[in-house]
């Protein structure tokens, strides 16, 4: 079975908080009908912090999509690579050893994809395979991590290298006032990551099963319009209940693997805004501490779309509390509306101060991915 290793994350040196965000949508919008409403929406978000790849005066000035998408460009090949060495030494492989690169973004565009460069600059061989992922949103983080588990299952020594470069900053859009698009000015950040699935070794969770849900005629309740000022995000207001719908297909999945959700040890979710998370809980029936990650990276860094079950695994593998053994999923969610899950166990990691106590998921329980 494969293993998803320790995660490695970066975010960008400039930062803007929750107060001076809430200070530039009083300033910007100043006589918007529904402005006291968006501010309330953005200060309910619980995001304190977020990173920027410009200054936030440059970020909010539009300079046309080419050179937006240029400057997208020329940051991720700055800032990938490093991201990719560390995660490749924390799974302890060389890019030698990598036959399939999975890169996931739907904050800008290359063709070829950013994969083809990384493999003529950063040593990896030429028969890798490349497989970019742009359409997904914030479903790709989980979508990437599912892919690189059916690769190893057909190929079972095999290992993948996911990288997620999101500039979700370089989407703003000064001319888009409706409530969403302005609620998604205070929510979005910017992050890179990057994670090695190995098909044999390495410490961290190994993946058991995988499955995908979408759900019916929901496919404009999140999208991009594309226009010539570049990607305009369409936020429906009903997607904020949309784990009403996702819960039972996750719960459907875990029954599949002949687990039960209240015997699981961790979750690692996509927090694409607080209520997500708070639905979670209630329709899972969970205490909010099994969030505790993705909270954490929602508060710290807000939605970072793809990157976020990375940054919140990354944030697991450093509190160094679970169990060898412990059972948990891994979801992302995005456009479709679609739910991206894997199940797996915790291996070879030597948490820090944990004894025999707490709960696993029985080792019976173990199904093969079918």
């Amino acid at each position: 079975m494969a293993t998803l290793c320790r995660p490695s994350v970066a975010v960008p040196d400039h930062v803007i908080t929750m107060e001076q965000t809430l200070e530039l949508a009083r300033e910007t919008h100043a006589g918007h009908p529904q402005r006291d409403l968006v501010l309330r929406l953005i200060e309910n978000t619980g995001v304190r912090t977020r990173h920027i790849v410009q200054p936030i005066e440059d970020t909010l000035r539009h300079p046309g999509f080419e050179i937006r998408n240029q400057l997208y460009e020329a940051e991720a090949k700055a800032r990938v690579p490093g991201v990719v060495r560390r995660a490749l030494a924390h799974a302890e492989v060389e890019p030698a050893d990598i036959d399939l690169i999975v890169y996931v973004s739907c904050t800008g565009f290359m063709m070829p994809s950013l994969t083809a460069w990384l493999i003529n600059t950063m040593g990896f061989r030429s028969e890798t395979r490349q497989l970019p992922i742009a359409q997904l949103g914030c479903a790709a983080g989980g979508a990437a991590i599912n892919r690189a588990h059916d690769f190893c299952t057909a190929y079972p020594r095999a290992n993948v290298l996911i990288v997620s470069c999101e500039f979700c900053s370089l989407c703003y859009q000064p001319t888009d006032l409706g409530v969403g698009s302005l609620l998604s000015n205070g929510l979005f950040g910017d992050a890179i990551s990057a994670a090695v699935v190995r098909g044999e070794g390495g410490a961290g969770m190994r993946i058991e099963r995988n499955g995908s849900h979408l759900v019916p005629n929901t496919e404009d309740w999140i999208s991009y319009a594309v226009r010539d000022t570049g990607f305009h995000f369409m936020l429906d207001k009903r997607v904020p209940g949309t784990m009403e719908m996702l819960a039972p297909a996750l719960k459907s999945l875990v029954a599949q693997h002949s687990w039960e959700v209240a015997q699981m040890d961790f979750f690692i979710v996509h927090a694409g805004g607080p209520r997500i998370l708070d639905d979670l809980c209630h329709y899972l029936d969970l205490p909010p501490e099994m969030f505790r990650f993705s909270r954490a990276t929602l508060t710290e860094r807000g939605n970072i779309a793809s990157s976020v079950v990375f940054d919140a695994l990354a944030r697991m593998f450093e509190e160094g509390t679970v169990e060898t053994g412990a059972g948990g999923l891994i979801a992302g969610f995005g456009p479709g509306i679609t739910a991206e899950t894997a199940l797996g166990r915790w291996v070879g990691v030597t948490p820090a101060g944990v004894g025999e106590a707490g709960t696993r998921v029985p080792e019976e329980a173990v199904v093969p991915v079918g």
